[in-house]
């Protein structure tokens, strides 16, 4: 009638003394030599007496392949990318420029300046008696 098994929860990785459910291990040796002998297959030049890996091609580590990176000068970016992070940088650099020229005092003062033209709407209520 009921399907409930009791006991506690056994959690993947436990100590197996405390009754934990084992983790299954990845079996990634199959596919890792089906995937050097296509890559022999496609350069068998290359299979035949160097060791160390061309540039374009992943690097082999014992987790897994590590992609190369791309050349620094391929900017990928379109005209219009370009464009756009020139002007942001430009105009970064001139409020970067304005911001020095200013002390702490021109601040404060221009902040103060800016709360006084606000209307009333903005203005913070007071809070409790008195």
């Amino acid at each position: 009638m009921s399907t409930f098994v009791g006991g506690k929860l056994k959690l993947k990785g436990g100590e197996p003394l405390k009754g934990g459910v084992k983790k299954k291990k990845k079996k990634s040796s199959g596919s890792e030599l089906a995937l050097t002998s296509s890559l022999q297959e496609q350069d068998p030049a290359g299979a035949g007496g160097e060791d160390k890996p061309k540039a374009a091609e992943p690097i082999k580590t014992k987790d897994g392949f590590i992609l190369p990176d791309p050349p620094k000068e391929a900017d990928r970016r379109t005209e219009a990318e370009k464009k756009h992070a020139q002007r942001v940088a430009k105009l970064e650099e001139e409020r970067l420029r304005k911001q020095a020229t200013k002390g702490y005092r021109d601040r404060v003062k221009d902040f103060n300046e800016h709360l006084a033209s606000l209307s009333e709407h903005h203005d913070i209520p007071k809070v409790g008696p008195g």
